[in-house]
């Protein structure tokens, strides 16, 4: 450790820390605009200007190294002149026009005027303008009020891993552009907008709708993807109008895919706001009592082998405990969280699940994809990825995939075959990333769902898991055979067993006509010409989207924005989200919903209130028990008993294939969402067009 005395109080600090790191380890607030603290130093704005003993003149705190004894003064005249001569210099082309910035509230350039800022301005000159860029659908630009941090740049083209976005020419005509007239590309340009410190950069969907201290604001978790992204709803009278990334360095660090941050028009569209019930072909609008009577008479004389439920990608824990309930006293077997049809290694925990946690990363040297697409499927993930590929430095990190990834994925990938046969040779040692594999002290295994919505998964997943075993991928330790799950819900069904019980049947099964009625909760990611004609059909969700049409009677549930609910990421975390807004209309909770219709259908569920289903799941699996926040103690796996020649022939040999189309169209949320539809119009050839290359 080195010492440092700032303000003559003494601090350690590690070896290699800035004189501002050194500054805040003592307490002290220092004023910047380009430092970020997950980005290079760039040293642009000179606001964290401080004294140094013995220095001649004041030095930028953010690119200062310390050294050993070194003392620092944060508050002298000196100091202060020098930042209030920064601040006048920022502001003399600034547009006076705050009143109408969405960046008001939320300015640092705002908060750091009111503390440096002289109130006139010694500037006489003809200020200058600057063309606004077009970036596309999501990120609104007002070019002026730029102050030259390169933040943005720094950030497409170290975390975003697109770099369309420089700075050009220099003195007073340096602008912000980017290298050709085109939308940015990545699936996390939202964050664009969060390290701002100006308003240059504001979101183009939510322009002048509201102000930042009008928001209520509550903390939730993100269920457009199974990383299990921390974030906060920001709501004003009872309308969800943002939703911003919350900081969880275990998980996303400080960053949010877009689709998490802009599919919120897709909450108040397409809604389902009271029950439904078909009579004669044709739905009519029912209050809660006739449609819960109606679908106990309908219930009447079936036995419970022929009454299924499937659970979608966005349900979370609650809903899935109630419907298992209701479904074990109707006397079915039939339930399923697998809509996709994927196969999972249900014997432990730790074969459906991210073993390494989402930080293992930081600790990988290197890395195997198997069937997946990490860039569409876990954005934020993806961005870890190539943090640590840049972190290690060129080649240090090696990367291999297995499966066809039409798109960039932000860092050099070795595709190593299009098939599990690229698999088998690792196996058998004749490809040389298996010695790649071999001589990492921690290497990883991420298992996509281009490999386990297969027939033959199960034969995937025990090669991978054999190959882990064998380049030392599992470990005292460290287990880095990791499964990277696409459904927010999915691991909590899983935890939950909401899977087909001895004699049960799976969601294919059930859908080929196997259960005459079919309840589904949020299932719609699936062909309708799969339900059989003579099914009964129960849709309980939020939106009316596809599974809607087809249903005899829908019951209006409530989206994630609207419940307190618990969520299980990727990595087996348990988090917990609270109620931002209250449901429009008649609907109501998910498990609320089947609480209320086991009365009516005389099996009443053992609890009234949500502590009640806490204590249930608990009970059902102790991970719900240890509070949201749950560590991820996963155990370490047993070598497969199964033959490498036995699955070696049950390999197939078709080419794994990315299981998302459309990154911005996934889920009933994204689909009712205008700027989703747009985002998929502006991107979807471009995408297309690079696939074809």
């Amino acid at each position: 450790m080195v010492r440092v005395i700032v303000d003559g109080t003494p601090v350690d600090v590690p070896p290699g820390s800035s004189a501002l790191q050194a500054c805040e380890a003592a307490g002290k607030e220092i004023p910047r605009f380009c430092y970020h603290e997950r980005l290079s130093v760039a040293g642009n704005c000179r606001m964290c200007l401080v004294q140094v003993v013995r220095a001649p003149k004041p030095v930028a705190s953010c690119g200062f190294p310390v050294s050993d004894g070194m003392e620092i003064l944060t508050d002298t005249e000196v100091v202060r002149r020098a930042r209030r001569a920064v601040m006048e210099f920022l502001l003399i082309n600034h547009p006076l026009d705050c009143p109408i910035c969405d960046q008001g509230g939320e300015c640092d350039l705002q908060d750091q005027a009111y503390g440096y800022g002289t109130g006139i301005s010694r500037y006489q000159e003809a200020k200058r303008a600057v063309t606004d860029k077009d970036l596309g659908p999501l990120v609104k630009t007002v070019m002026t009020r730029c102050i030259q941090c390169t933040r943005c740049v720094r950030f497409t083209t170290e975390v975003a891993g697109t770099p369309e976005l420089g700075l050009v020419s220099r003195g007073e005509n340096a602008e912000i552009t980017t290298y050709v007239e085109k939308a940015l590309t990545s699936e996390l340009s939202g964050n664009l907008i969060d390290i701002c410190p100006v308003g240059a950069l504001t979101a183009k969907p939510s322009a002048f709708h509201a102000r930042a201290w009008e928001y209520k604001k509550t903390d939730a978790i993100d269920v457009m993807d199974a990383l299990g992204t921390n974030i906060q709803i920001q709501a004003r009278g009872g309308e969800v109008m943002r939703i911003v990334p919350r900081v969880n360095d275990e998980v996303n660090e400080e960053w949010l895919s877009d689709k998490g941050r802009f599919s919120v028009d897709g909450l108040k569209r397409r809604r389902l706001d009271s029950p439904w019930v078909r009579v004669h072909g044709k739905l009519h609008k029912a209050s809660w009592q006739e449609a819960f009577v109606s679908l106990a008479r309908r219930l009447e004389g079936v036995p419970g082998e022929r009454i299924g439920a499937i659970a979608g990608d966005l349900c979370d824990a609650e809903s899935l405990c109630a419907l298992k309930d209701l479904m074990a006293e109707l006397g079915s077997s039939n339930i399923d969280c697998r809509q996709d049809g994927a196969w999972y290694d249900t014997t432990s925990r730790a074969g459906y699940l991210f073993n390494s946690d989402i930080a293992g990363l930081d600790d990988a040297d290197a890395l195997l994809l198997i069937g997946t697409n990490p860039r569409h499927e876990a954005p934020v993930l993806n961005a870890r990825i190539r943090k640590q590929y840049l972190h290690n430095g060129r080649g240090a990190f090696p990367v291999a995939s297995i499966g066809n990834t039409p798109v960039d994925l932000t860092y050099p990938v070795e595709v190593l075959g299009d098939g599990p046969a690229a698999l088998a040779d690792l196996l058998a040692g004749k490809h040389a990333f298996a010695e790649v594999l071999k001589n990492a002290k921690r290497p990883m295994i991420i298992l996509g769902h281009g490999a386990l919505t297969r027939p033959d998964a199960q034969a995937i997943y025990e090669a991978a898991k054999a190959l882990a075993l064998q380049v030392g991928a599992i470990t005292q330790g460290w287990n880095g055979l990791n499964v990277l799950h696409t459904a927010a819900s999915r691991v909590a069904g899983l935890d939950l067993g909401f899977l087909p019980g001895p004699r049960g049947l799976a969601s294919t099964n059930m859908l080929r006509g196997g259960v005459e009625v079919l309840w589904l909760l949020g299932a719609d990611d699936f062909a309708l010409d799969k339900i059989g004609p003579d099914t009964f059909v129960v849709y309980q969700g939020h939106h009316g989207d596809a599974a809607a049409k087809r249903a005899d009677i829908i019951l209006p549930g409530a989206a994630y924005t609207e419940k307190a609910g618990t969520y299980v990421n990727t990595a087996g975390r348990v988090q917990r989200a609270f109620r931002a807004v209250f449901p429009p209309g008649e609907a109501r909770e998910d498990w609320r919903i089947i609480r209320a219709f086991s009365d009516v259908v005389g099996h009443a569920l053992p609890y009234n209130t949500q502590e009640g289903v806490w204590a249930r799941m608990a009970s059902i699996n102790p991970v719900f028990g240890t509070g949201y926040e749950g560590e991820n103690t996963s155990p370490q796996l047993a070598a497969p008993e199964t033959a490498q020649g036995e699955w070696g022939n049950k390999l197939g040999s078709t080419p794994l294939k990315p299981v998302i189309a459309d990154y911005y169209q996934t889920n009933p949320i994204s689909r009712a969402s205008p700027t989703m539809a747009e985002c998929s119009r502006v991107y979807s050839p471009v995408r297309a067009a690079v696939a074809a290359e």
